[in-house]
């Protein structure tokens, strides 16, 4: 029986609880195709590379950094070609691909994917490969007005070639690895990267008009990574590899890292590291539509604390297990807590089994260890505001200070944790990305929620 101070289970958790049947007949969003370029060139001896901010105001991924790129159109598989990209017909469609992305997976060389990459680079930054000795005759307006034309959906991509008398150069792109979105989101994509060596003697040069894009550079792939690193920008985990990888072994050599990406993954799935030591792992979990998922995180850079083990699905549990695993034993980090944000069905639903698993200490505010404990569920020690927890970082690196802010509203025991060192904020159920946040009285409060 719960303890007589406690209010009765919620409406919302008794919707999360109810939620479980329709986890199981869950279906993850198929992935959009898209390709994305990646230009570089070597000035003054030294590699760089062409990448571009998108605008604030874009839907998915506003203000992060990325290469140039976008989605399969249906135009695409028309467009004429001269040439086709080294190493996409021969890399196989699995190579490093996560298992649970492997299904039903499409060969790397759907129709028209190498055409999207060559008319997204057009777009976005005005260079083009072009074969044959007509398209060293255009002029920058032509070409500024073929690319008004695309932009505005004037004229089809295979017609303004075709007006050029011109083929679309395939032949000098390189192919670069394979991506998808994983299921969490709602938005997905499949994407194929390519490299394009595009040296400072090409008559064009990149060039960024503001709209979906906001700006673009050439950048040092080290430089770009260490501004990653930094906090300065915020970019996406293939964008992150792909800068390592040219970074580290060059665009020749580190080809085959690039074809199977197999280090960047973490148990089943690649590695969502967003920021450096905010690592997301995505579980499947019942809780309220649209939402499928709730948002598992692994924070730190050597130590580590686990927040919100929320999925009660058996094979979920398991990748999760799998996850920190892969975490100890190949990237050497050390789990030494799990943290919660709240008591709520779909925050706590693996906590028992990652507990006894890994004989973990749970740690969650008072409040919470209240409806917890109503639930059987120990709680091991308590957070409260302010509390500043420094785990240890990578030797001779820095540490990763997490403060603790009690944020009540949707809960009364409701705990966000803030990254000291990158800014990032692990908000639990404070922000929602894509999903439902309750306020339901009197465990919710709206005016505690807005204060």
């Amino acid at each position: 029986m719960s303890p007589p101070h406690l209010t009765p289970p919620s409406l919302y958790e008794e919707l999360i609880r109810r939620a479980a049947e329709e986890a199981a007949r869950y279906r993850p969003r198929p992935p959009r195709a898209s390709a994305s370029v990646v230009p570089w060139r070597r000035s003054r001896g030294r590699l760089e590379v062409y990448w571009v901010q998108r605008s604030d105001e874009l839907r998915f991924m506003g203000g992060w950094h990325a290469f140039p790129g976008g989605g399969l159109s249906r135009q695409d598989p028309r467009v004429p070609l001269s040439g086709r990209p080294a190493g996409l017909a021969e890399v196989p469609p699995k190579a490093g691909m996560p298992e649970p992305l492997q299904e039903d997976l499409e060969a790397n060389e759907v129709p028209g994917i190498v055409a999207c990459a060559l008319r997204e680079l057009f777009e976005e930054c005005g260079i083009l490969p072009l074969a044959g000795e007509e398209g060293a005759t255009l002029s920058s307006q032509r070409l500024d007005r073929a690319r008004h034309q695309l932009l505005e959906e004037a004229v089809p991509f295979a017609d303004l070639l075709a007006s050029w008398q011109s083929l679309a150069d395939a032949g000098r792109l390189v192919y670069a690895g394979r991506w998808i979105t994983p299921p969490l989101a709602s938005l997905r994509f499949d994407n194929r990267f390519f490299l394009l060596e595009w040296s400072e003697e090409e008559t064009f040069q990149p060039t960024i008009w503001p709209g979906e894009l906001s700006s673009g550079e050439w950048i040092e792939p080290a430089a770009a990574l260490a501004a990653w690193q930094r906090g300065d920008v915020l970019t996406s985990p293939p964008i992150a590899h792909l800068l390592r990888v040219l970074a580290e072994e060059g665009p020749e050599r580190g080809l085959p890292r690039l074809h199977d990406p197999s280090e960047a993954n973490l148990g089943p799935f690649r590695k969502v590291e967003f920021r450096p030591g905010v690592i997301l792992i995505p579980l499947r979990t019942p809780t309220l539509p649209p939402a499928t998922h709730t948002n598992t995180f692994l924070l730190g850079l050597r130590e580590a604390v686990l927040v919100d083990p929320g999925s009660p699905l058996p094979e979920e549990i398991e990748a999760l297990r799998r996850c920190l695993v892969d975490a100890r034993e190949i990237h050497g980090m050390e789990v030494k807590a799990i943290w919660l944000t709240h008591h709520h069905p779909d925050h706590v639903g693996g906590l028992e089994a990652v507990r006894r698993e890994f004989q973990l200490p749970v740690y969650a505010h008072r409040a919470a260890a209240d409806r917890l404990a109503a639930a059987g569920i120990h709680v091991d020690g308590f957070l409260e505001e302010g509390d500043r927890v420094v785990l240890e970082g990578v030797p001779g690196e820095r540490s990763f200070p997490l403060r603790v802010l009690h944020t009540p509203g949707h809960a009364r025991g409701h705990l966000c944790f803030y990254d000291e060192t990158y800014g990032s904020l692990i908000a639990g159920d404070l922000v929602a990305g894509f999903g439902t946040i309750v306020i339901d009285p009197p465990e919710g409060d709206m005016d505690a929620y807005l204060d």
